[in-house]
C-alpha cells in the first residue's frame, strides 16, 4: 500500500441535493494532540454536529464501516488514533435514518480540505 494522495470527488446524492448542493471537504483533526482524523464531506450550511457514516472518505478504517455497518451497535465510539481522545459517539439520525457519529463539541477541529488524502499541508 502506497501513501500516494488521493483527490476525492463529491457524492452527490439525494442528502447533498437537499442541502441545497453546498458541499465542501473537511479535514478533521483531534483537538488535543491534532492528529487527523478523517476526511469528511459536510453538506449544507452550519455547525459540524453529526459525520454521517456514508460521507467519510478516510481513513481506510473508517471508509469500511459504510459497508460493514447496519446497525448503531456495529458503530463503536471515534478515538483519536494518537492520543485516544473521545471525539464522537455512534448515533442514527431518524429523520433520515442513516448511521452517524454524534461529534463531540470541543473534541475536534475543522479545515476546508480539497479531499486529497493524506493531506499535503500538515
Amino acid at each position: 500500500m502506497t501513501n500516494e494522495p488521493t483527490k476525492h470527488n463529491f457524492k452527490k446524492d439525494r442528502y447533498a441535493k437537499s442541502r441545497g448542493g453546498n458541499s465542501r471537504f473537511l479535514n478533521i483533526f483531534c483537538s488535543a494532540c491534532n492528529t487527523h482524523v478523517a476526511l469528511y464531506q459536510k453538506d449544507g450550511p452550519g455547525a459540524l454536529l453529526r459525520m454521517y457514516i456514508d460521507r467519510i472518505f478516510a481513513p481506510p478504517a473508517l471508509v469500511t464501516l459504510q459497508d460493514k455497518a447496519t446497525d448503531k451497535k456495529d458503530l463503536a465510539n471515534l478515538h483519536c488514533s494518537k492520543c485516544g481522545a473521545l471525539i464522537a459517539t455512534p448515533m442514527v439520525y431518524e429523520l433520515e435514518n442513516r448511521l452517524a457519529l454524534r461529534m463531540i463539541h470541543g473534541s475536534f477541529s475543522k479545515k476546508v480540505s480539497d479531499g486529497t488524502y493524506p493531506p499535503l499541508n500538515l
